[in-house]
């Protein structure tokens, strides 16, 4: 068999429904390869939306996602994907074509190292350098890139290896199961808690796995704690339960903070210092104490050292701190009863603002009104990530698709069109910023090539309006970040999408709902209204009673 084809063989044997991708010429035996298998080809405009569509499919699926490129400049594109699924924990294999290397005539024409280039944003980076080893470099790139914490791999297949001829020989996928806690910490972690006058759950996006969300749901509901989420843990748990203060959108100084600062423990479930603090741990005696609850031990940092780790398969573990805990009358959550009627008035307060350009706020109102529980919203990075973190109560996990590990700009379209590939039959929305949807804005005509039915948002501010907020909240004055954009109606008309500019809050909430449910590919041009943010965000330091 040739070594293509059996390398096709492999990604079969282990499931695998789309390739996103670029070929070159190196990989045109792989090609031929893939031309005949059952495994579908999704040719994309750049490598890294083929990446970011890869990364989102191993996200929302928990399989591999697989995405294809040449060598060089192709395999160079694939960088910034690579970081964003190994940071954000999402299972990809990047498989790369490069020269021959038994024998060039090229000398080093478009080469460069990538399997070393990668190996820093990777789990696993190999060159293959002979056929009979696909089966097994492909079983140990699909077991690696799953195992916890899930990330990215990369196999290099050269273009003689390529077409050498080889043995058939394909590895069972084997499932895996994590063993549990150790005893001895999970009744130490249950002496922490009952002894604690104040606990409360922190759910991370580790937490978002099969499983996990019924057991935490199961452990609030019988034990009475409240709990809170990082960005990327929303939707774990019903962020509509009466237990549920809020998301931390910001690190320090929000409302939810006033909660935070009260607890003194935290059961830190899934959450690891690779996305950005949900709070600052305080090396003091006095300070509150964090329980680690995870897959993996935790990593001490500055902001991060846990006083307990409880290590393994996180349901089984959660479901043997509930068994074992029982509720304490010294448990005080009134506190915790007021601060959540108290975010919820302040998340609520420009709701019904109806001031054009729209605020980030009621924008978010508007998609979160107009989207069932299951349907899905995909960020791209930008200040409206904050609000959206903040105002968009997800009822189901990976609902709401942002990135808080990476959070790199150029990812929100092609994340939302691998997600409506995963899920043609839920309505899905990709939120960009202006500065962040041209980076990939050319796979708009991927989208309409593939027959999406897809509504993209851009929130537009003629600037790179995070980095700007930044810049005049630390005192500096505006410069350098103001753009000259397109006319986005027609620059979507010009791919064969439709173009929408609504120009007040009523038409967007008429042409969103006209989207959503509609066919095909919508852009709407959305001007959005950013001058609120340090004063809304400031809202907390005028009501320090709430820390009383």
């Amino acid at each position: 068999m040739k070594a293509s084809d059996l390398f096709v063989k492999a990604l079969e044997n282990e499931g695998v429904e789309y390739i996103f991708g670029i070929p070159g010429e190196e990989n045109l035996d792989l090609l031929e390869s893939l031309r005949e298998s059952n495994i579908k080809l999704i040719l994309t405009r750049h490598e890294q939306a083929a990446g970011f569509m890869a990364a989102t499919y191993g996200r929302l699926t928990g399989k591999v996602g697989v995405c294809l490129a040449t060598l060089g400049p192709g395999a160079t594109n694939f960088a910034t994907s690579a970081a964003y699924a190994q940071l954000g924990g999402m299972p990809m294999l990047m498989i790369t074509g490069q020269k021959p290397i038994k024998k060039s005539k090229q000398g080093r024409f478009q080469i460069i190292d990538i399997v070393n280039m990668m190996k820093p944003m990777t789990k696993y980076s190999k060159q293959v350098v002979n056929g009979n080893n696909i089966p097994s470099m492909v079983r140990e790139a699909f077991k690696i890139a799953t195992t916890e914490r899930p990330g990215a791999a990369l196999i290099e297949l050269p273009e003689d290896i390529a077409a050498e001829e080889c043995d058939f020989n394909i590895y069972p996928v084997q499932s895996f199961k994590y063993p549990k806690a150790d005893q001895e910490a999970i009744l130490e972690a249950v002496k922490m808690i009952e002894k604690a006058k104040r606990p409360l759950l922190l759910v991370g996006a580790g937490a978002n796995r099969t499983r996990i969300g019924n057991a935490l749901t199961n452990f609030v509901n019988e034990s009475g704690i409240p709990f809170f989420s990082t960005q990327m843990g929303k939707g774990v748990i019903d962020e509509n339960h009466k237990l549920c203060l809020s998301t931390a959108a910001l690190s320090k100084d929000d409302f939810i903070h006033c909660a935070i600062d009260r607890a003194d423990l935290i059961i830190n479930v899934g959450h690891d210092v690779i996305e950005k603090p949900p709070f600052f741990m305080e090396n003091d005696e006095n300070a509150k104490k964090v329980i680690h609850v995870n897959f993996f031990p935790s990593e001490v940092d500055d902001t991060y050292f846990p006083q307990l780790d409880v290590v393994g398969d996180i349901a089984s573990n959660v479901d043997n701190l509930r068994r074992a805990i029982s509720t304490q009358e010294h448990w005080e959550f009134d506190y915790y009863k007021r601060m959540t009627e108290e975010i919820k008035t302040h998340l609520q307060k420009y709701f019904g603002d109806t001031r054009f350009p729209i605020l980030p706020q009621k924008a978010v109102r508007t998609i979160r009104t107009l989207l069932d529980d299951e349907d899905i919203v995909t960020l791209d990075n930008g200040v409206y990530k904050i609000w959206f973190a903040r105002n968009y109560r997800c009822a189901k996990p990976n609902t709401l698709l942002l990135d808080n590990a990476l959070a790199t700009m150029g990812a929100g379209l092609p994340s939302g069109m691998a997600a409506k590939m995963v899920n043609p039959d839920k309505k899905v929305v990709s939120v960009c910023g202006d500065g962040g949807f041209m980076m990939n804005s050319q796979e708009l005509e991927t989208s309409v090539r593939l027959g999406l039915d897809l509504t993209v948002i851009i929130l537009n501010d003629n600037a790179y309006g995070m980095i700007k907020w930044k810049q005049t909240g630390m005192g500096f004055d505006t410069y350098g970040l103001d753009l000259g954009n397109p006319d986005f109606v027609k620059y979507a008309e010009s791919y064969g999408a439709s173009g929408h500019r609504p120009t007040s809050c009523e038409e967007f909430e008429e042409t969103l709902e006209k989207c959503v449910n509609g066919k095909g590919v919508h852009v709407i041009d959305l001007a959005v209204d950013y001058s609120l943010n340090h004063s809304i965000l400031n809202e907390l330091l005028a009501k320090k009673e709430c820390l009383i």
